[in-house]
């Protein structure tokens, strides 16, 4: 499916707001509000390269498949023009699931998403081959920075797929968007029972408590994820926060410098140079 770890490291990104990704190629995006807490910007972030179907499962086999996907990261108008033609002489739901995946690497990311879910749903793969379409849909939707849509997607994925802790993790983060951070909460239990391990889970749910004004479970949640990946940028992001909403400007401030310095061209670098700008402009506590 997705490059599902680079992916997920920037997904566990949860500031004041929702979680959110970035439309392809926009970069970050702007501070929706600041926090009654201190001045924390909205989270959001970048938007992931293009995934490619991991093997196993796929949605179909063969040289044109593999070919096809090949073209995707270089050539993705080749891609397309491929996928029509191949899907004009009987290439099926492999032509349809490359030309989805074409569509959403030349930016029409809607349409690749419906053409995503569509084939999930017909498809006559395995349903761990339907359920990782399902996931990419998902992933398409939140770039479209449509979350309701990847919460359907994410529900139907898990209906074929659910002990899947990347399933689970993706519907957390269109829960987030949406602000049912309860139910995110839940999904990312789920997943942490299934993989304990997982950094990007702890700081997402770490979020989720801290929108639920649980500061005290957030700040452990944190400490398991770094004591897991010491150098998450976007756990020590998410620990600033918290530290700036209890008092410690200087431990924020820390975390923040440092989250930087770890991913210094990252959209949690920037939201990090962001909370700093604010907390320097803010009065001293």
């Amino acid at each position: 499916m997705f490059a599902r770890a680079a992916l997920l490291a920037l997904f566990a990104v949860l500031a004041t707001g929702p979680i959110s990704a970035a439309q392809p190629g926009a970069g970050t995006a702007p501070p929706a509000g600041a926090s009654a807490g201190g001045g924390t910007p909205q989270g959001t972030v970048a938007a992931p390269a293009l995934p490619v179907p991991p093997v196993p499962p796929r949605i179909a086999q063969g040289p044109d498949y593999d070919h096809c996907l090949a073209m995707l990261y270089d050539d993705p108008q080749g891609a397309s023009t491929f996928a029509d033609s191949w899907a004009s002489s009987g290439g099926g739901d492999g032509a349809t699931h490359c030309q989805a995946l074409a569509q959403i690497e030349l930016g029409n990311v809607e349409t690749g998403a419906e053409t995503l879910e569509t084939l999930a749903d017909t498809a006559k793969a395995p349903d761990l081959a339907r359920a990782s379409v399902f996931g990419q849909a998902v992933q398409a939707w939140m770039m479209a920075n449509k979350p309701d849509r990847a919460f359907d997607a994410a529900t139907l994925a898990l209906a074929l797929s659910p002990n899947d802790a990347d399933l689970l993790i993706d519907r957390a983060v269109a829960e987030g968007n949406i602000e049912r951070y309860r139910d995110a909460v839940d999904d990312l239990d789920h997943a942490l029972a299934i993989d304990p391990r997982r950094a990007e889970a702890f700081v997402l749910r770490a979020s989720a408590w801290r929108h639920l004004s649980n500061l005290n479970v957030a700040a452990s949640d944190i400490e398991h994820a770094l004591a897991i990946n010491p150098d998450s940028a976007e756990a020590l992001l998410e620990r600033g926060i918290l530290r700036q909403l209890t008092g410690n400007r200087d431990g924020a401030r820390e975390d923040w410098k440092r989250a930087m310095t770890l991913d210094p061209d990252s959209t949690t670098a920037d939201l990090a140079e962001q909370d700093l700008a604010l907390l320097d402009a803010g009065p001293n506590q």
